[in-house]
């Protein structure tokens, strides 16, 4: 395989490790600091993990390492969607073990959690991991979605671990994949196994975070990436001066991506799911606001912009909400079959109409055909819309469109209106990783690695002061109950990571609100480029603007 200038100059980078963790496997102490309790339904979340609740966050320290000298073998895993630096957080687990002992090995379980469950694996060496050093993807193992949430899967675990003598295992993902972390962790305490569990936390999203977890790893990338396209496209729409750009990115269920992105960018829209939530703002409050910013332009003779949409913001919409939950009621059972079974759209127009309450109906009758037919299509394993694949930033351009075209009758609205259409979600998950994210994720796993040889399980590994130089991050670990909430799953209450929203009295937040009515009307774009390897700190080693504004 022929490797390009690029590629081979990031093998030979090498990451940075925080102070105390530069000192030497046998200089890294432990420090113990308060015994911690969930984020909410503490008496429920205590009752639920009996063995790991209330446990004491630890940093590490300079000192003498009291740990107990054996030889390990660690088992690893990638859970979830992929984000870039997770092969450097294997590297750092790799390394920090053969630094401890040449004789520890890591099993690296193929497919994600599956791979556990199947007994698909590889043994790392050192040829191996070299080639994935300081690279994108998670092509070294591959990743996948199957949960570790029941008890047969839980001890199919066991065996496999026992099988091969394995007394850890690092999980690398999001939200829901650490969920399954500590809940494996806590069954592998209660039945004496030995084994213990970490996890990592992982997601472009940025919603796995809180006042210990400051950045989830690959978040730093992606929205570079994502805001390197954006930079390219703002200045694209200020050359030709004709077109208004609608931009789509990741982010399901926080609006975390799209906030950084426009940030960085300064376009002239970009929404904000948490506060369209907040303000219960409708789809035609949300249209005639993006339709106020294209007016206002237009009246200067700017006809073009760009505005950034989340991918779920209409899971934030309160009437869509409503309307979505209507739909999965007016198809649940045997329904779906009858109205798939109508030949034609028209007669399942009528089909919907008459199953719809007329407020939800108002709602549906707005939206373009081509969104309305999405919402019937195909529906996910528990029978309900997959609102992922609505087509968000074209439904908003159409609604704009409507407006305008009213505004214009009316004689309010006399410029020039011609979208066009994006949407970056896999361009920003395997990217090469920025400097940031590459010492991050080997610092997290060179972590993990002391968590493991230290005792611990049910522990996330940390490395926080996060917006400071690599030198002044601390590390250490915290229990991840203390994260965790009762939240209502599939008609059951289930204990799960409290996803982190955009904080409206946040920094970033605020930072945005001073400036957009500036960037809705005048053209105040940037241009971050492409992300920087090589080259001066201010330029190659800074953090998301985000990170900046929280630590101010």
């Amino acid at each position: 395989m022929k490797l390009s200038p690029l590629q081979i100059a990031r093998y030979e980078y090498k990451p940075k490790l925080p102070g105390m963790l530069r000192n030497g496997i046998a200089e890294i102490s432990v420090k113990v600091g308060e015994k911690t309790s969930s984020v909410a339904d503490q008496e429920k979340i205590a009752a639920l993990f009996p063995n790991t609740y209330g446990k004491e966050e630890i940093t590490f320290e300079k000192g003498e390492n009291t740990s107990v000298a054996k030889v390990r073998k660690v088992g690893v895993i990638l859970s979830g969607g992929q984000a870039p630096g997770g092969h450097n957080v294997i590297c750092g687990l790799y390394d920090a073990l053969k630094a401890t002992n040449k004789e520890n090995e890591l099993y690296g379980f193929k497919g994600g959690p599956s791979g556990l469950i199947n007994d698909d694996y590889v043994v790392f060496d050192d040829e191996f991991i070299n080639q994935y050093r300081n690279t994108g993807g998670f092509d070294i193992i591959g990743s996948g979605r199957t949960k570790l949430e029941k008890e047969e899967q839980f001890e199919v675990v066991v065996e496999v671990c026992k099988k091969h003598g394995i007394t850890a295992i690092v999980i690398i993902g999001g939200d829901d994949s650490n969920t399954n972390a500590a809940v494996l962790a806590e069954y592998c305490a209660a039945h004496n196994t030995g084994i213990q569990v970490i996890g990592c936390p992982k997601t472009i999203d940025g919603d796995l975070k809180n006042e210990d977890i400051e950045c989830s790893f690959g978040f730093d990338t992606a929205t570079k990436t994502y805001s390197e396209l954006i930079g390219n496209i703002e200045r694209d729409a200020n050359s030709a001066k004709k077109y208004w750009h609608f931009i789509k990115v990741m982010g399901r269920s926080a609006s975390h991506v799209a906030l950084e992105c426009a940030l960085k960018t300064q376009p002239n829209i970009c929404l904000v799911g948490e506060e369209v939530a907040d303000k219960k703002m409708s789809l035609s409050r949300i249209a005639d606001y993006i339709a106020d910013s294209v007016n206002a332009r237009a009246d200067k003779g700017d006809n073009f912009g760009v505005a950034i949409i989340p991918e779920g913001i209409v899971e934030f919409v309160p009437e869509f909400s409503v309307l979505i939950a209507e739909i999965n009621e007016l198809l649940a059972g045997k329904k779906t079959d009858e109205f798939n079974a109508l030949p034609s759209w028209e007669e399942k127009y009528a089909f919907i109409e008459k199953g719809l309450t007329p407020e939800s109906m108002k709602v549906f009758a707005i939206l373009p055909v081509g969104i309305q037919q999405q919402l019937f299509l195909e529906r996910d394993p528990h029978g309900n819309v997959q609102v992922s694949l609505i087509e968000s930033e074209k439904l908003f351009s159409a609604l704009v469109k409507d407006k305008l075209a009213a505004r214009k009758k009316a004689g309010t609205y006399k410029g020039k209106f011609s979208p066009l259409h994006h949407f970056f979600g896999y361009e920003g998950r395997c990217a090469f990783p920025s400097n940031f994210d590459a010492d991050y994720c080997y610092s997290l796993g060179y972590n993990a690695c002391m968590l493991i040889q230290y005792g611990y399980t049910g522990y996330l590994s940390k490395v926080s002061n996060l917006s400071k130089p690599a030198e002044q991050w601390v590390a250490g670990g915290m229990p991840i109950t203390k994260m965790m909430n009762i939240e209502r799953r599939n008609g059951e209450d289930k204990p799960v990571i409290r996803k982190a929203l955009v904080e409206l009295d946040g920094n970033p937040f605020k930072y945005f609100c001073a400036h957009r009515e500036s960037w809705a009307v005048n053209t105040e774009f940037t241009y971050p480029g492409a992300i920087q390897y090589y080259g001066p700190a201010e330029v190659c080693d800074i953090t998301t603007v985000t990170l900046a504004l929280e630590k101010e």
